[in-house]
Parts: structure tokens; sequence; C-alpha cells
């Protein structure tokens, strides 16, 4: 009996030693889909409300950039619009007057026609009316083409104005997505300029696991794929659940930081499982992938 005693408890230290040993499926790191914030306008950042690690959501105003400099442009061409559209009124009203000295004479061609039908008027009045009127018509050509370049001109300010209000809306930084800021470039105060980043943000609310396996567990693995994630917590592992959102298509040799189920494996293929994160899961923070529980 003390023989069969010894006996199951090295049987139960075995059995123990095998499961301690026992190893993921897949070792990686957590990540998140980060997205750098730049400016889009050049200037004085005068009003910046950010703070990192603060949750901010979608459409909030995050920051504005001084537009003094752009409101006095649009100014100055407005004013220059205003005055185009001035001489355009003045050209358009000779335009009325020709007009008016045509269909004057248009009456007088009517009269004169009735009274050549009643022989009364000669052809050389009539010669006369038809040039007055042929001269009226090349005056309002000529006006014409001299008022379109006064339009094609106001047209010009319109569309720098137009360039000039799309500045100045982007002068003004609105957050893109729900997420938490993770980096702060700038501070007010601060000169910054086109394409100079401001904040880097992320959602953290969805994390992704990235982690490598061998060869002979792709055979186990699918898009879609529910699968379990562990992380080291002070009670022991905590669990998440997640599903497998990517698989690389190709296989790369094993990155030196990364362990794999077998240790000696040279090719290993990349995946990324999504995951909910209840808000312990941190970006860089180590994990393991467990294809069964």
């Amino acid at each position: 009996m003390k023989k069969l005693a010894i006996l199951l408890i090295s049987l139960f230290v075995a059995t123990s030693c095998s499961d301690d040993i026992q190893k993921a499926d897949a070792y990686g790191n957590f990540e998140a889909t980060e997205i750098t914030i730049s400016s889009e306008s050049n200037g004085k950042i005068i009003h910046l409300d950010l703070k990192e690690g603060e949750s901010i959501s979608k459409g909030k105003t995050i920051a504005q950039i001084d537009t003094i400099a752009l409101q006095l442009k649009k100014e100055q061409l407005e004013v220059a619009k205003s005055v185009i559209y001035t001489k355009s009124k003045g050209v358009l009203s000779q335009i009325n007057v020709l007009n008016a000295q045509k269909a004057t004479a248009k009456i007088n061609k009517t009269r004169v026609e009735n009274l050549i039908a009643d022989k009364v008027g000669t052809q050389k009045q009539l010669d006369d009316v038809n040039g007055q009127i042929s001269v009226i018509d090349r005056q309002i050509r000529s006006i014409e083409v001299q008022n379109a370049g006064v339009v094609n001109e106001a047209k010009k300010l319109d569309a720098q104005i137009k360039e000039i209000e799309h500045q100045i809306s982007k002068s003004k930084v609105i957050n893109p997505i729900d997420g938490t800021v993770l980096v702060k470039y700038v501070e007010p105060n601060e000169i910054t300029g086109f394409g100079r980043p401001l904040y880097k943000i992320a959602d953290m609310s969805k994390m992704l696991f990235k982690g490598y396996v061998s060869e002979p567990q792709m055979a186990n693995l699918k898009i879609g794929q529910e699968v379990n994630l562990k992380i080291d917590a002070p009670d022991g592992m905590k669990n998440y659940k997640g599903n497998v959102s990517w698989i690389a298509s190709q296989a790369e040799f094993t990155p030196k930081i990364i362990q794999t189920k077998e240790e000696r494996v040279n090719l290993v293929y990349a995946i990324k499982v999504s995951v909910i994160n209840d808000g312990s899961l941190k970006i860089g923070m180590p994990g393991e992938m467990w294809l069964t529980n």
C-alpha cells in the first residue's frame, strides 16, 4: 500500500508538471489603430483643449489656429471684387443705353420702309438707318467682350475667396474619431505649420492582438474563429474571448522576441485577433493566444 501511495503521488506530480509546461499557441502583443492628427494650417495655436490619456469624442473642436492674416486677405479680396462688380455695372449700363438706341433705330427703319413702300422715302434713308443699327451692334459686342474680361476677373477673385475660406475652416482642428489621446505634441501659443503633428489618438475600445503561429497550426485557424486570449493578472491569468480578424498570406522568419509553440520553428505566420477592451488592455501589453480553453 505504501508503494502504491508513492506511485500515485508521483503520477500526480508528473501530471501537474506536464500542465505547468503546457505552452500557448501564440505569443504576441496588443495594439490599436493609431492616428496622428496633423495641422492643416500655418499659424499660432491660440486654443488647445487636449490632455494625454484623455478620452475625447468624434467631432470635438480640439484646437484653433490664428486666422487674422487669412481674414485680412479675405477682406482685401472682397473689396477688390466689389470694385470689379462696380465696373461691370458701368459697362452693363452702357449696353443698356446702346440697346435703347438700337430700339429707336429699328423704329426709324420701319418708318423708312413704310415711306419707301409709299414711294415717299429713299433707299439712302434706309441704308443710313441700317448702318446706324450695324454700328450699334458692333459697339454692343465690343462692350460685351470688355465686360467678359471683367466678369472673369471677378470669378477669379471668387475662387480666391473660397480658397481663403477653406483655409480658415482648416484652422479649426476637429477630432475625427472617438478615442484616447496617446501623445500630445504641441502646446498653446506655439507656432505650427502644415503637416506638423499635433497629437496621436487611438480607439482603445477594441484592441488587436498580434501574434505568430507555426505552419502546422495554420490548419486549425480561420478568419472569424473564436480564440482565447490571456494576460498576466495578480491572481493568475485573465481571459478574454477574441476573433481572428486577419491571417498573413505569407510566412516570415520567426521574430526574435516571439516564441511559438515549437521553439525551433523557423517560419511563422502573423495573425491578428480582435478583442473588446474592458479597460485592462494597453498598447504593447504582452499576451497569449490559446486555440482551446
